[in-house]
């Protein structure tokens, strides 16, 4: 629906009375053909592909709290795919091409901005790494520019190249990454859904599965009732453990707090996204013009949305050795999201052993930047029942068969028993 200027004045005079509602605020119904378990950015695209491309509009996205309550709304908004390996590459991708269409897609503005990602290098060691990332990405059709010191020096002038306790030599390039808004990404997703005959369903918890005599999955039980399914499929990021063992399943991922800080707002200064190759610290600049910035995880098991002031100071010191300018910045705040970490760094979309029961887990530190492809790829799954080819990697059983995806510094770092 489209607005006048005149019109949105009224409607705010009038206190936003007849604003309409952007998504309908539905009630459950008793059975669905797909119910998806999760209302974040992975859980409303895989809803919204499988009623736009695949025809399949009887689907239902429960949500315990509300839509963008959990990692959706806890997230650093990078978007990239300068991945390296087999498997992850080609996805990757295939999700950047999906963030370049996404607002014509949908008819909403997510605030994509390909201000482009630097990730720089301090040894003569990681400059070869980066060169052959940067060359597996150029041979899949990917764009990719190795930088030499003083190439970074011209597009980032106010890091610490004369003083640095980690030189800066140079760094790796892609241009079309960038951040979206990440709010914007799942409002834009649930109104799309909505428009299409998705039922949207907040503030409503499973609390088990429903199974036939046979064991396979039927349906939901939840706090608002039991609804049935031709299929489940489960998106709920660092609560897959915990949902997935109402199936008695037990899966090869561990749950981790990542925060995620911003400042007050200073004139601009970072022109894209930056990451400090001698630390875990990755930094861009909002609209705002707040900083925001994260690292590693916590380092613990946790399903608390919340953080540690070690980790905090490690990140703020990883801040420091990269550009002392940002010293006098104050802090606004910070966040936690839970983190499902995989056992490589790698995600799972996969079928899972129990029948009529699908999973989406195992993002670690690559969910946000993953959403269209993941909802792409998800939807795929549950409407034909075969992998998308861009996913046919992502198994659940490689960590069984030794078919691993390992990242390495790209995926988890947590301490796996």
């Amino acid at each position: 629906m489209k607005y006048s200027i005149f019109s949105l004045a009224r409607a705010a005079l009038n206190g936003h009375k007849n604003w309409p509602r952007t998504w309908r605020d539905a009630a459950p119904k008793k059975h669905y053909d797909v119910v998806i378990i999760g209302g974040g950015g992975h859980g409303l695209a895989t809803a919204w592909f499988l009623a736009s491309r695949y025809g399949i509009k009887n689907v239902a996205v429960l949500e315990k709290g509300w839509i963008g309550s959990g990692n959706a709304g806890r997230n650093t908004t990078i978007i990239r795919s300068n991945y390296m390996l087999p498997g992850n590459i080609g996805f990757y991708e295939l999700s950047m091409k999906l963030w370049e269409t996404m607002e014509q897609d949908l008819n909403y503005n997510t605030m994509v901005s390909q201000r482009g990602i630097v990730n720089l290098y301090h040894s003569d060691a990681q400059r070869d790494a980066y060169a052959r990332r940067g060359n597996a990405m150029r041979i899949n059709g990917i764009d990719a520019e190795l930088l030499d010191q003083d190439g970074v020096r011209k597009m980032m002038p106010f890091l610490n190249f004369e003083h640095a306790r980690f030189p800066i030599q140079g760094g790796l390039l892609q241009r079309r990454a960038g951040t979206a808004r990440h709010d914007a990404v799942v409002w834009g997703y649930a109104h799309a859904a909505d428009k299409l005959g998705v039922d949207i369903i907040q503030n409503c918890e499973v609390t088990g599965f429903t199974r036939d005599k046979a064991g396979k999955v039927i349906g939901v039980e939840t706090s608002r009732g039991a609804i049935g399914a031709g299929k489940v499929g489960m998106s709920v990021a660092g609560s897959s453990s915990r949902v997935a063992a109402m199936a008695g399943l037990r899966l090869p991922i561990e749950s981790h707090v990542l925060q995620a800080f911003v400042s007050e707002a200073i004139k601009p200064l970072i022109p894209g996204v930056v990451t400090f190759g001698a630390g875990h610290f990755y930094v861009s600049q909002s609209d705002k013009g707040g900083l925001v910035f994260g690292g590693d995880i916590d380092g613990y098991n946790s399903y608390a949305q919340r953080g540690n002031m070690p980790t905090m100071e490690d990140v703020c010191e990883g801040g420091m050795a990269l550009m002392p300018i940002i010293g006098r910045v104050r802090l606004l705040r910070q966040w936690g999201g839970i983190m499902d970490m995989s056992m490589d760094g790698s995600p799972i979309i996969d079928r899972t052993p129990v029948e009529g029961l699908y999973l989406n887990a195992g993002w670690c530190y690559g969910g946000f930047k993953a959403t269209p492809g993941a909802g792409l790829t998800f939807a795929h799954l549950l409407a034909r029942d075969e992998p998308h080819e861009e996913a046919a990697r992502y198994r659940l059983d490689r960590f069984r068969t030794g078919w691993t995806i390992d990242e390495k510094g790209m995926g988890a770092q947590p301490n796996l028993h």
